[in-house]
């Protein structure tokens, strides 16, 4: 059984990126920063993976440092789906704050959980990175006397060929190149899901639906909403009506739906138009509903 053990300094490490990232994700004056999406790419692509292998393989004999990497990114790319598709069926959904809370929380856990594990193995057997060894033997390259100078210029070419390549990712991330311009445009039934959106009426009854749009289109937009039945407008609020939203911004609100007269599978339309064109939809999504007269 082990003694009394600092806590590992890798478990500390993504613990900390974990909270590190929290706070620029969560925090208004750092969400438009770089390291938001840096910190939030690791998030979704290394640490959750990485606490979970440590919680699954405590000892330094099940698993070599690379294996453990490359299971770390693998994991983290099937956990976080599976957390996806599960807060699809809860009243949060998917959306930014419960997934970062829900990843935040499981990573968390697991870094207890493999902390708990490692303190019951031997400090010998128990895995951890060894980066005090390997910042002294880095040292010891780069300043030992008896080494070559070839040996030396080698080493110290390899740090700053590291520290290139660190330089370069933080400067992609920081000034990405402009992707594909898009306005994401869908509706949910009234629980926020893709289900369960309300078809059957009776006449002078209304439907709610929520409605959701997102500009990813590199500038500010002016959108129109207009929602048709059987091709004849049906009223809709100011602030409904016309919206404006900045790049990566999304509008959800719910709208509400009152059929003015009876039908059977009538086309109900939500039309969203752009601010340079008026007369053709920029997107469009229609739902079939029947109304019927009250008995």
């Amino acid at each position: 059984m082990a003694g009394n053990r600092q806590y590992p300094l890798d478990l500390l490490l993504v613990a900390g990126l974990v909270l590190l990232t929290d706070i620029f994700v969560l925090v208004p004056v750092l969400s438009g920063s770089f390291l938001r999406t840096f910190l939030g790419l690791l998030l979704v692509l290394f640490l959750p993976g990485y606490a979970l292998i440590g919680a699954l393989f405590p000892a330094k004999k099940d698993l070599e440092g690379i294996e453990r990497a490359l299971l770390s990114l693998g994991l983290s790319i099937a956990v976080v789906p599976l957390m996806g598709y599960g807060m699809n069926y809860t009243d949060w959904g998917i959306r930014e704050v419960p997934i970062l809370t829900g990843l935040s929380i499981f990573t968390l856990l697991m870094c207890g959980t493999a902390y708990y594990r490692r303190h019951q193995l031997p400090e010998a057997e128990a895995f951890e990175v060894p980066f005090k060894t390997s910042l002294l033997t880095l040292k010891a390259e780069l300043l030992e006397e008896n080494g070559s100078r070839a040996g030396r210029a080698f080493s110290m070419l390899l740090v700053i060929s590291i520290l290139a390549s660190l330089g370069s990712l933080v400067y992609v991330i920081g000034n990405p190149r402009e992707g594909e311009s898009f306005t994401e445009f869908y509706i949910l039934g009234p629980d926020r899901m893709t289900e369960n959106y309300p078809t059957n009426y009776t006449l002078g009854e209304s439907g709610t639906v929520f409605v959701d749009i997102t500009n990813h289109e590199y500038r500010t937009m002016d959108y129109t909403l207009e929602i048709r039945l059987e091709n004849r407008s049906l009223p809709l609020p100011e602030n409904q009506k016309y919206i404006s939203l900045d790049h990566n911004v999304s509008w959800e609100e719910p709208v509400t739906i009152t059929p003015p007269f009876e039908g059977k599978n009538m086309k109900l339309e939500f039309l969203l138009f752009n601010e340079t064109e008026k007369s053709v939809p920029y997107r469009n999504l229609h739902l079939w509903i029947n109304v019927t007269k009250e008995v």
